[in-house]
């Protein structure tokens, strides 16, 4: 962002009478050696009428310069104000955003928390299963193997059983 200056600026003097124009430049020409200079060059060129309105000119230019360089100086303030807001809101952001980073980091860690122990609840609870399942496959394994005896004991005939068998043949 660049600043820019006022070159030129029109300006009309409607309410103001040259002789008044005339009067304040002449109060200027002891306040500023520049003016001074011009003014008396302004009287050395032309006697008479014209050399007033030569002069009423000279103190118009005057007032129109000084007027763009109030307005340059101006600008110059806004910049500087301005920049000086930028800076400020820029610190503001920065420590914002530092404090919010602080923040999610806070939460990251609390939820990081719930979810370890939520992991290690899960874990302890999968092992029990596991040891479950195991169990649960041995009492299977002996159901099958009772079973199995029960299964073999009936197929055995019994020696009564055995007695009337062979006393029908």
């Amino acid at each position: 962002m660049e600043r820019q200056g006022v070159d030129v600026l029109p300006v009309e003097f409607r309410d103001q009478d040259p002789q008044d124009a005339v009067e304040s430049g002449e109060h200027r020409q002891n306040e500023n050696h520049e003016d001074e200079a011009v003014a008396a060059s302004a009287n050395y060129q032309l006697p008479g009428p014209l050399s007033s309105l030569d002069s009423s000119i000279e103190i118009l230019k005057k007032k129109a310069q000084e007027l763009i360089e109030n307005i340059n100086e101006s600008r110059q303030k806004d910049h500087a104000l301005m920049t000086n807001f930028r800076d400020s809101l820029k610190m503001k952001v920065s420590d914002l955003t530092e404090k919010l980073e602080e923040r999610m980091y806070q939460v990251y860690s609390h939820h990081s928390k719930i979810i370890q122990e939520r992991l290690q609840e899960f874990t302890q609870k999968m092992a029990k299963i596991s040891l479950l399942e195991t169990e649960l496959k041995q009492v299977c394994h002996t159901v099958e193997t009772v079973y199995k005896d029960l299964c073999v004991q009936s197929e055995v005939p019994t020696s009564e059983e055995q007695n009337y068998k062979d006393g029908e043949c």
